[in-house]
């Protein structure tokens, strides 16, 4: 009787050992995201803080370079995930994620307050919660005629005049590769051919190419149509300018998301939540320069200063997903020449 007492006793701390484990375990969270984001500068220096005193949840935050490079390393480590959230996955990025099965749905309440026009994964595997539209950022002071068209780009006075991203590496990379076969279709090979002249470098990520444009490497770079926000609010200049195409800009909708089998999930179910919030959206537009997914969320005066196209372009999931390898070797192939 005794040994069963013992026994039961045991079995009883050893059930509150593991509860108070697991208690402690789901006060922790473990974020990807790309380096922007986790920057001084970026929104996390911003949002974690409030997060983590609202919650009680400790966030580890990862910065494992661009948003392509994000997903990469989620899928990496598919079979033995440490990442609970991902943050940078957008449209562009939404039919490998899925494919890759690397990401578990959820539907946060908070997207109530989300147009359905900016929900873009229908079965809530990424959640919205900024978007901003692709565009050629100039030098005012360098470029006095600004491109008009894609076209325009291919111009003999823009020879390696222009700052590129990586389509295998960054998002925006990706997102201009969309763009040129959103508008050019089958040709875009043709396209990118004419282009190459004018192309100076092409960088891993949005942030190191952005920052060889700003310390005036070329007089343009790809980027947002929002980013001369960024310097109208916190450097008093207009010099940087958004180019306004006539075909319309490529529409990127960054998103997060909950990773499959993620070893935080109550803790991640939070963090989305809290993206949702007021207190998250009404940082977006002043950090991340881009505009925030919530309808309730009013823009700073300085968002004068972005472009909003009335016309934006986007490609279909299932269309990036069959021919997205074969986009991007073919760009290789161009650019590699």
């Amino acid at each position: 009787m005794m040994k069963r007492l013992i026994l039961a006793v045991m079995c009883l701390c050893f059930a509150a050992m593991s509860a108070y484990a697991a208690e402690k375990t789901d006060n922790r969270l473990v974020i990807y995201t790309y380096d922007s984001f986790a920057s001084e500068w970026g929104l996390a220096p911003k949002v974690i803080p409030v997060f983590e005193k609202m919650s009680g949840i400790e966030v580890e935050l990862i910065s494992v370079g661009s948003s392509g490079q994000v997903l990469q390393r989620a899928i990496l480590e598919k079979a033995a995930p440490r990442a609970d959230v991902l943050i940078g996955i957008d449209n562009s990025h939404l039919a490998r994620a899925k494919s890759a099965d690397i990401l578990s749905p959820y539907r946060s309440p908070g997207l109530a307050r989300v147009p359905a026009a900016l929900q873009f994964d229908p079965d809530h595997h990424v959640t919205p919660f900024d978007y901003g539209y692709f565009a050629i950022i100039y030098d005012s002071e360098q470029i006095k005629n600004p491109p008009k068209t894609l076209e325009d780009l291919t111009a003999e006075t823009y020879k390696k005049s222009i700052i590129l991203m990586d389509p295998r590496t960054s998002g925006p990379g990706l997102g201009f590769l969309l763009w040129t076969v959103a508008v050019y279709g089958d040709d875009f090979p043709h396209y990118w051919t004419r282009l190459a002249p004018s192309i100076l470098t092409t960088t891993d990520s949005w942030s190191s190419g952005y920052g060889l444009f700003t310390n005036g490497e070329a007089p343009l770079v790809l980027s947002y149509s929002s980013s001369p926000v960024y310097h109208v609010a916190f450097e008093k200049t207009d010099r940087y300018r958004a180019a306004a195409f006539e075909e319309g800009h490529y529409l990127q909708i960054e998103g997060a998301g909950i990773v499959n089998r993620a070893p935080h999930r109550k803790a991640a179910e939070a963090f989305i939540d809290f993206m949702l919030s007021d207190a998250f959206q009404k940082a977006v537009p002043l950090t991340n320069i881009m505009f925030p997914a919530s309808s309730a969320t009013p823009l700073p005066d300085s968002f004068s200063h972005a472009v909003k196209p009335q016309k934006h372009l986007q490609l279909p999931h299932a269309e990036i997903l069959k021919n997205r390898e074969r986009w991007i070797s073919t760009w290789v192939d161009i650019v590699s020449r």
